[in-house]
């Protein structure tokens, strides 16, 4: 199956102070935010992408297109931010004081936001886009093809947790910061995390490699290497 790169949106002005964005309208990107993006879109030069799709939200719109070079970009509503409610546009401090943030830390997966989403469906519907996107890369491209989805730090870390096999109410222990790359390899029996966070190097190793006419594809391996991989070069 394919590889996707996860990326997150660069910083915004409600992540610069502190404020939980949330699905409000008109957040976009700082200064500091389309920097990141696009020190991003360096460490993807001499990677062809066979697709990019990402969150309607505007701050994720902007960081894909300086990510998507020439790729045409596509939008699934799945990959949004998640639903905050009521908490939506508070200062994180302020929210920090919340019985309802242990539980937020302790326990996500029981969590339902006031008069929002809960972080389980977040989870789910997040997992399912990326999984229905492989799917449709490797019918169209092939399994070695490389895309990209570009979400929000919640909705990442969830996908990452269900491609590490963990329990949602453990994805508080996975980092995603603005403008960072992880990287999933799927496959038949179960998921890879080659990368998770990273914010610096070429990603160009992840390129396909050449064809020999007349030869099948090969197929990608579900085995974890004994021992340890070999890395890359």
């Amino acid at each position: 199956m394919p590889t996707v790169i996860l990326a997150r949106h660069g910083r915004t002005t409600a992540n610069a102070t502190g404020i939980l964005a949330g699905r409000s309208k008109g957040i976009h990107l700082d200064e500091t935010g389309r920097e990141q993006a696009t020190a991003a879109a360096a460490r993807l030069e001499g990677l062809p992408l066979a697709a990019v799709v990402t969150s309607p939200m505007e701050r994720c719109r902007e960081t894909a297109r300086l990510l998507a070079r020439d790729t045409r970009v596509a939008s699934d509503r799945r990959l949004t931010e998640c639903d905050y409610g009521s908490w939506t546009g508070r200062p994180l401090k302020e929210l920090g004081k919340e019985p309802l943030w242990r539980t937020v830390q302790a326990h996500p997966a029981g969590v339902v936001f006031p008069d929002g989403e809960a972080m389980a469906e977040m989870s789910r519907r997040g997992v399912a886009a990326v999984r229905d996107w492989d799917a449709r890369v490797a019918a169209e491209h092939g399994p070695d093809a490389v895309w990209m989805a570009v979400s929000h730090g919640d909705v990442i870390k969830a996908i990452l947790a269900d491609a590490l096999g963990m329990h949602l109410d453990s994805f508080q222990r996975i980092m995603v910061d603005p403008a960072s790359l992880s990287v999933v390899r799927y496959t038949e029996l179960r998921p890879f995390v080659l990368n998770s966070n990273t914010s610096s190097g070429s990603l160009a190793h992840l390129r396909p490699p050449a064809r020999k006419r007349g030869r099948a594809r090969r197929r990608t391996s579900s085995d974890a290497v004994v021992g340890g991989s070999t890395g890359t070069t």
